[in-house]
């Protein structure tokens, strides 16, 4: 059962970065700006709204990023990579 759930978030993650890919790809063919595109005159704003302005992603940019997260989930679900944490006290 594992595998069948990494095997459809690996279909499903492949599909959302070639969709990301392909809005950008067809954006940039047909030179049409982004719908959520800031204005060309510069607004003065604070740091926070700065900050808010970087990590805010285009729709094309979001579906790759979750296409990747999909994928690394999956590859966590198949056992292709793990994490292995351990303590150990020395003896007395």
């Amino acid at each position: 059962m594992r595998d069948w759930i990494a095997g459809a978030m690996i279909v499903l993650g492949t599909v959302l970065v070639l969709g990301g890919a392909s809005a950008l790809f067809s954006r940039t063919w047909f030179n049409k700006p982004a719908a959520e595109e800031a204005p060309t005159t510069p607004t003065p704003y604070g740091a926070a709204e700065k900050t808010k302005s970087l990590l805010r992603l285009s729709a094309p940019d979001r579906l790759i990023a979750w296409g990747i997260v999909l994928m690394v989930l999956a590859a966590i679900a198949a056992g292709a990579i793990g994490f292995d944490l351990g303590a150990a006290a020395p003896a007395k």
